[in-house]
Protein backbone atom coordinates (compact mmCIF):
# COMPACT_ATOMS: atom_id res chain seq x y z
CA UNK A 1 0.00 0.00 0.00
CA UNK A 2 3.26 2.28 1.14
CA UNK A 3 4.30 1.65 -2.47
CA UNK A 4 1.44 2.55 -4.24
CA UNK A 5 0.85 6.13 -2.57
CA UNK A 6 4.52 6.54 -2.94
CA UNK A 7 3.71 5.89 -6.92
CA UNK A 8 0.89 7.93 -6.80
CA UNK A 9 2.00 10.76 -4.84
CA UNK A 10 5.31 10.64 -8.05
CA UNK A 11 2.54 10.63 -10.68
CA UNK A 12 0.16 12.64 -10.01
CA UNK A 13 1.14 15.13 -6.99
CA UNK A 14 0.23 18.70 -9.04
CA UNK A 15 2.18 21.30 -7.30
CA UNK A 16 0.58 25.35 -7.12
CA UNK A 17 2.62 27.93 -5.62
CA UNK A 18 2.25 28.51 -2.14
CA UNK A 19 -0.47 31.30 -1.22
CA UNK A 20 1.71 32.05 1.82
CA UNK A 21 4.66 34.16 1.04
CA UNK A 22 7.55 35.55 2.88
CA UNK A 23 6.28 38.74 4.67
CA UNK A 24 2.82 37.04 5.57
CA UNK A 25 2.11 36.51 8.92
CA UNK A 26 2.36 32.88 9.58
CA UNK A 27 -1.27 31.41 10.57
CA UNK A 28 -0.53 30.45 14.49
CA UNK A 29 -1.59 26.67 15.39
CA UNK A 30 -0.83 24.29 18.28
CA UNK A 31 -0.51 20.50 16.93
CA UNK A 32 -0.34 16.99 18.58
CA UNK A 33 3.02 15.62 18.06
CA UNK A 34 5.28 13.14 19.08
CA UNK A 35 9.09 13.58 19.41
CA UNK A 36 11.18 10.41 20.60
CA UNK A 37 8.25 8.18 20.47
CA UNK A 38 6.39 10.73 22.87
CA UNK A 39 3.26 12.81 22.38
CA UNK A 40 2.73 16.40 23.10
CA UNK A 41 1.12 19.31 21.95
CA UNK A 42 3.48 21.46 20.02
CA UNK A 43 2.38 25.02 20.01
CA UNK A 44 4.13 27.69 17.15
CA UNK A 45 3.70 30.96 19.84
CA UNK A 46 5.79 28.85 22.45
CA UNK A 47 8.88 27.62 19.88
CA UNK A 48 8.77 30.90 18.22
CA UNK A 49 9.52 32.73 21.91
CA UNK A 50 12.80 30.60 21.64
CA UNK A 51 13.67 31.42 17.94
CA UNK A 52 12.84 30.99 14.53
CA UNK A 53 10.90 27.71 13.32
CA UNK A 54 11.34 25.66 10.47
CA UNK A 55 8.08 24.44 9.94
CA UNK A 56 7.79 21.58 6.98
CA UNK A 57 5.18 19.69 5.30
CA UNK A 58 5.52 16.55 3.52
CA UNK A 59 3.17 14.10 2.19
CA UNK A 60 3.56 10.79 3.80
CA UNK A 61 5.10 9.33 6.83
CA UNK A 62 7.46 6.17 5.77
CA UNK A 63 7.57 6.86 2.31
CA UNK A 64 10.50 7.11 0.11
CA UNK A 65 11.41 10.71 -0.12
CA UNK A 66 9.59 11.65 3.29
CA UNK A 67 11.81 9.62 4.55
CA UNK A 68 14.85 10.87 3.11
CA UNK A 69 13.84 14.03 4.06
CA UNK A 70 13.66 13.24 7.74
CA UNK A 71 17.07 11.59 7.79
CA UNK A 72 18.17 14.83 6.62
CA UNK A 73 16.53 17.54 8.77
CA UNK A 74 17.82 14.71 11.42
CA UNK A 75 21.71 14.92 11.10
CA UNK A 76 20.97 18.70 10.53
CA UNK A 77 19.40 19.63 13.78
CA UNK A 78 22.91 20.51 15.40
CA UNK A 79 23.01 22.71 12.71
CA UNK A 80 19.80 23.87 13.22
CA UNK A 81 19.92 23.91 17.34
CA UNK A 82 23.51 26.26 17.54
CA UNK A 83 20.95 28.49 15.58
CA UNK A 84 18.45 28.38 17.84
CA UNK A 85 15.89 27.10 15.45
CA UNK A 86 13.39 24.59 15.87
CA UNK A 87 11.90 21.75 13.23
CA UNK A 88 8.90 20.51 12.84
CA UNK A 89 7.28 18.45 10.23
CA UNK A 90 3.55 17.82 9.71
CA UNK A 91 1.94 15.50 7.85
CA UNK A 92 -1.82 14.22 7.35
CA UNK A 93 -0.73 10.62 9.24
CA UNK A 94 -2.32 9.81 12.74
CA UNK A 95 -0.10 10.87 16.12
CA UNK A 96 0.26 6.88 16.47
CA UNK A 97 1.81 6.59 12.52
CA UNK A 98 4.17 10.36 14.09
CA UNK A 99 5.13 8.27 17.44
CA UNK A 100 6.60 5.39 15.10
CA UNK A 101 8.16 7.82 12.37
CA UNK A 102 9.79 10.49 15.20
CA UNK A 103 11.73 7.50 16.47
CA UNK A 104 12.50 5.78 13.65
CA UNK A 105 13.22 8.32 10.60
CA UNK A 106 13.52 11.35 12.86
CA UNK A 107 16.30 9.46 14.82
CA UNK A 108 14.47 10.95 18.38
CA UNK A 109 15.70 14.63 16.82
CA UNK A 110 12.91 16.65 16.23
CA UNK A 111 8.82 16.66 16.32
CA UNK A 112 6.61 15.48 14.08
CA UNK A 113 2.86 16.58 14.11
CA UNK A 114 -0.34 14.83 13.09
CA UNK A 115 -2.58 16.64 10.87
CA UNK A 116 -5.83 14.05 9.86
CA UNK A 117 -8.16 17.03 9.57
CA UNK A 118 -5.77 19.16 7.26
CA UNK A 119 -6.34 22.39 9.85
CA UNK A 120 -2.78 23.23 9.89
CA UNK A 121 -2.19 21.90 6.10
CA UNK A 122 -4.81 24.14 4.67
CA UNK A 123 -4.25 27.21 6.81
CA UNK A 124 -0.57 27.42 4.80
CA UNK A 125 -2.12 26.30 1.74
CA UNK A 126 0.44 22.71 1.89
CA UNK A 127 -2.62 20.55 0.76
CA UNK A 128 -3.08 18.90 -2.74
CA UNK A 129 -4.85 16.20 -3.98
CA UNK A 130 -4.30 13.20 -6.20
CA UNK A 131 -6.66 13.57 -9.32
CA UNK A 132 -6.93 9.89 -10.24
CA UNK A 133 -7.63 8.82 -6.75
CA UNK A 134 -8.83 11.53 -4.96
CA UNK A 135 -6.55 11.40 -1.62
CA UNK A 136 -5.33 14.20 0.07
CA UNK A 137 -1.96 15.15 1.13
CA UNK A 138 0.26 17.72 2.30
CA UNK A 139 2.29 19.11 -0.25
CA UNK A 140 6.45 19.23 0.60
CA UNK A 141 6.27 22.91 1.36
CA UNK A 142 8.78 24.55 4.21
CA UNK A 143 8.88 27.72 5.66
CA UNK A 144 11.00 29.43 7.84
CA UNK A 145 9.13 31.85 10.46
CA UNK A 146 10.66 34.24 12.43
CA UNK A 147 10.31 35.16 16.11
CA UNK A 148 7.83 37.96 15.36
CA UNK A 149 5.61 35.40 13.52
CA UNK A 150 6.44 36.32 9.41
CA UNK A 151 7.21 34.05 6.95
CA UNK A 152 10.82 34.34 5.51
CA UNK A 153 11.48 31.60 3.33
CA UNK A 154 8.79 29.51 1.31
CA UNK A 155 10.21 26.54 -0.75
CA UNK A 156 8.21 24.35 -2.39
CA UNK A 157 10.01 21.51 -3.98
CA UNK A 158 9.62 17.90 -4.53
CA UNK A 159 12.95 16.56 -3.66
CA UNK A 160 14.06 16.46 0.05
CA UNK A 161 17.54 18.42 -0.30
CA UNK A 162 16.81 22.01 -1.11
CA UNK A 163 13.79 22.36 2.07
CA UNK A 164 17.21 21.60 4.18
CA UNK A 165 19.69 23.83 2.78
CA UNK A 166 17.78 26.66 2.18
CA UNK A 167 16.47 26.55 5.65
CA UNK A 168 19.64 26.35 7.33
CA UNK A 169 20.65 29.46 4.82
CA UNK A 170 17.65 31.34 5.99
CA UNK A 171 18.49 30.53 9.52
CA UNK A 172 22.21 31.66 9.24
CA UNK A 173 21.49 35.07 7.46
CA UNK A 174 18.51 36.16 9.90
CA UNK A 175 20.89 35.68 12.68
CA UNK A 176 23.40 37.66 11.31
CA UNK A 177 21.31 39.94 10.66
CA UNK A 178 20.19 40.21 14.10
CA UNK A 179 23.85 40.54 14.86
CA UNK A 180 23.48 36.67 17.38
Amino acid sequence: MRAIAAVLLTLFSTSALAALKPGDVAPDFAIEAAQAGKDFSFSLRQALEKGPVVLYFYPKSFTSVCTVEAHEFAEAMEEFAALGANVIGVSSDKIATQREFSSKECRDKFPVGADPDFKVINAYDAAFKIPVAGAMFANRISYVITPDGKILSVVEDSGAKKHIQNALAVVKRWRDAQGK
